[in-house]
């Protein structure tokens, strides 16, 4: 039987001449506009085979970039990642690991609309302020699979290093740090994230609001893949958790989620079936999560000084890490 996707792919002209109508008629709900003033994202109405409704990202680049050319030419390529990552990607997120299908996207001049699936009318109707113990499981196990999914691949057309505080992309932020001595160690950190033996596809924003709930918290769907592109799976792990958690929480549970996300590689490997040494892997990528922490540490506190507690949770990984370096020097 032919798919929805196949006669989308087949009909979709007909399918964005109907969102293009209900758009006119100023139908349709924001959902959010996009940061910076990139666009927005709307829900719309339509009558077009089994489908109530489309989520419709459309993108719209300003007219100035306010000075920040950097800036401006990150958020246009990462307009260009995500594109690419539904045309040619994301039909590969089903199961444990589920996103938004992609029907299409629609270029004129800088304007972009890509028309994606309502994860609403799939079953993911809740989204989570506080999370619970249902939806953080569900989220480490999203993650889990998803890394699993992309083990070993190139990440071809998406960033070849994801997530949006990559060093290479935040020179800024980088002579905006006050913290010297992490400074320092910035670009031995980026290598040794960059030089594991595992590499995968992170999403590279996976914050706790870009995750779409069953009400039940038992399932999970992720939305916003600006930033995807290659890496070590902590990376997206660190910054959840970081997003869903205050900071004495992040304390209490690393271990607990480390030995959760780790269990739930073991489990995906096995229901995707991929040849890898779970062992080894999990060798590689355990000792890093500090590592991915301090990572984040570095953009953010370039980005807005004082953006953890002086002497917080964060603090103190970065601490460990930086010794660790020394360590390494004195050897």
């Amino acid at each position: 039987m032919e798919s929805l996707r196949s006669r989308l792919s087949r009909d979709f002209e007909q399918l964005f001449s109907e969102i293009t109508e209900q758009r006119r008629l100023n139908r349709g709900t924001l959902i959010q506009s996009l940061w910076g003033g990139y666009g927005s994202i709307v829900r719309v109405p339509v009558a077009w085979e089994e489908l109530g409704s489309v989520v419709v990202k459309e993108i719209r680049f300003p007219a100035g970039t306010d000075g920040d050319l950097v800036g401006h030419e990150r958020k246009v390529r990462s307009f260009q990642v995500e594109s690419h990552w539904y045309e040619s990607w994301s039909h590969r997120c089903s199961g444990l690991c589920r996103s938004a299908q992609s029907y299409g996207t629609v270029r004129s001049g800088d304007e972009v609309s890509i028309i994606l699936e309502d994860l609403n009318e799939s079953g993911f109707t809740d989204r989570a302020r506080w999370i619970t113990e249902d939806q953080f499981r569900a989220v480490v196990r999203w993650l889990a699979h998803f890394h699993v999914t992309f083990l070993g691949e190139s990440p071809d057309s998406l960033w070849p290093i994801g997530t949006y505080w990559h060093l290479g992309t935040r020179r800024k932020e980088l002579r905006n740090l006050r913290d010297r001595s992490l400074a320092e160690v910035a670009h031995a950190i980026d290598s040794a994230l960059n030089s594991s033996s595992f590499q995968t596809i992170v999403h590279g924003d996976a914050k706790l609001d870009n995750f779409c709930f069953t009400p039940d918290g038992k399932s999970c769907a992720a939305v916003d893949f600006q930033y995807v592109g290659g890496g070590v799976g902590v990376k997206d792990l660190a910054y959840f958790m970081g997003s869903a958690f205050p900071e004495w929480e992040c304390e209490r549970r690393e271990q607990e989620l480390l030995d959760l996300y780790f269990e739930e590689l073991r489990a995906a490997v096995q229901r995707v079936g991929k040849m890898v040494n779970v062992e080894e892997l999990e060798r590689s990528w355990r000792p890093l999560y500090r590592l991915a922490w301090a990572d984040f540490h570095r953009f953010a506190e370039g980005w807005k000084p004082n953006y953890w507690a002086s002497n917080g949770y964060s603090s103190k990984v970065v601490a460990s890490v930086i010794a660790s370096f020394a360590d390494l020097a004195s050897e």
